[in-house]
C-alpha cells in the first residue's frame, strides 16, 4: 500500500544577513515533522540581506497557514523575517493582458490548456478586440477595454478589479502596449510582468529592432522584468539572446525576437508562480 502524499508547501524568506538562520528554519521545520525536499538560499554581500526558499511536505500540524504562522513566529520574530508560505500544490491565478500582438499570449494560453505552467489563467483582457477569438476558443473569458482619452486611470481600475474578481495574483503584459499608471505601478508592484522586445538595458522604447539592425548588432534578446513607474526599468527577472548576422533584415530580427520572448516570458511567469524569485531592491534574486 503506498503512502498518502502530504501536502506541499512552499515559504519564502527575506531578512538581515546573519549566522544561524538556516539552522533555526530547517530546526523549526524538522521539529514539526515537516520533510524538507528543496532549499536555495543566497546571501548577498552588497545588501547584507539573506534569502531563502524551500518546499517541504507539510505534516497535519502545520499545513494550514495559521497553524504554520504560530509554530515559525518565533523564529521569524528572531531574524526580523519578511516571510511567505505558499500551497505548493496550487496553481497561480493570472491574468493575462494583451494588445494587437498576440505571440507570447497565444504561447502562454497553449501552455496554460496542457498544464505546462503552474498558473491558472482566469481572464484575458485587451485594450483592443483581435484576440477575443482565440481567446474564446481557450474557454477563458475576454475584456475589451478599450483606452480612451483620459480614461487610463478607470480602465485600469476595471483591470484591477477584474483581477480581485477572480483571485488573480499576478498580471501578464504579453505584448500590452500600454504604459501603466504610477498608481497601478504601485497597486501592483512585484506582482506584474512585463516582456520587453529587447535585451535590456539597451534600445529601449519604440521599434528597437529596427533601431538594433541600423546600429549592426550581432545578438538580439528579450527581458522580462517588474514594472515600476520608470518605464522598462523594472527589476529583470529573465533574459536570453539570439546571435544575429548582417544578412538578416528587420523582420527577420522580429521573427527571431518573437521566439526569445516567448520562451523568455514562460520562464519568468513560472518562476514567479512557484515562487522562486525574490525582490532585492531593484534587482531580483532568482532560485532556479
Amino acid at each position: 500500500m503506498s503512502p498518502v502524499a502530504r501536502p506541499r508547501r512552499t515559504l519564502t524568506i527575506t531578512c538581515p544577513d546573519g549566522p544561524g538562520i538556516v539552522a533555526a528554519v530547517s530546526g523549526c521545520l524538522a521539529g514539526h515533522g515537516a520533510n524538507i525536499l528543496a532549499a536555495a538560499q543566497f546571501g548577498d554581500g552588497a545588501t547584507s540581506q539573506f534569502f531563502q526558499r524551500i518546499v517541504f511536505e507539510a505534516p497535519p500540524a502545520i499545513a494550514a497557514a495559521d497553524d504554520f504562522a504560530r509554530a515559525f513566529e518565533p523564529v521569524a520574530r528572531k531574524f526580523a523575517m519578511d516571510w511567505h508560505f505558499h500551497d505548493a500544490d496550487a496553481p497561480m491565478k493570472v491574468v493575462i493582458a494583451v494588445s494587437k500582438m498576440g505571440h507570447c499570449l497565444n504561447d502562454l494560453l497553449h501552455r496554460n490548456r496542457w498544464q505546462e505552467l503552474p498558473v491558472e489563467v482566469t481572464a484575458v483582457v485587451s485594450n483592443h478586440p483581435d484576440m477575443e477569438s482565440l481567446v474564446r476558443w481557450h474557454g477563458i473569458p475576454f475584456h475589451y477595454l478599450p483606452v480612451a482619452p483620459g480614461e487610463k486611470a478607470r480602465q485600469e481600475e476595471k483591470i484591477r478589479a477584474i483581477m480581485d474578481e477572480s483571485g488573480a495574483e499576478l498580471l501578464v503584459l504579453a505584448r500590452y502596449m500600454q504604459v501603466l499608471t504610477p498608481e497601478s505601478c504601485a497597486a501592483l508592484a512585484g506582482r506584474c510582468i512585463n516582456i520587453h522586445h529587447a535585451f535590456l538595458p539597451g534600445f529601449k522604447g519604440a521599434k528597437p529592432y529596427t533601431r538594433a539592425h541600423e546600429r549592426g548588432v550581432k545578438i538580439i534578446g528579450a527581458t522580462a522584468h517588474y514594472i515600476t513607474a520608470d518605464l522598462d526599468e523594472g527589476p529583470i527577472i529573465e533574459q536570453a539572446v539570439e546571435r544575429v548576422d548582417h544578412a538578416m533584415t528587420p523582420d527577420d530580427l522580429i521573427a527571431i525576437g518573437r521566439d526569445i520572448e516567448c520562451a523568455v516570458l514562460a520562464r519568468a511567469v513560472r518562476w514567479h508562480a512557484e515562487r522562486r524569485v525574490l525582490l532585492n531592491g531593484m534587482k531580483t534574486i532568482v532560485f532556479r
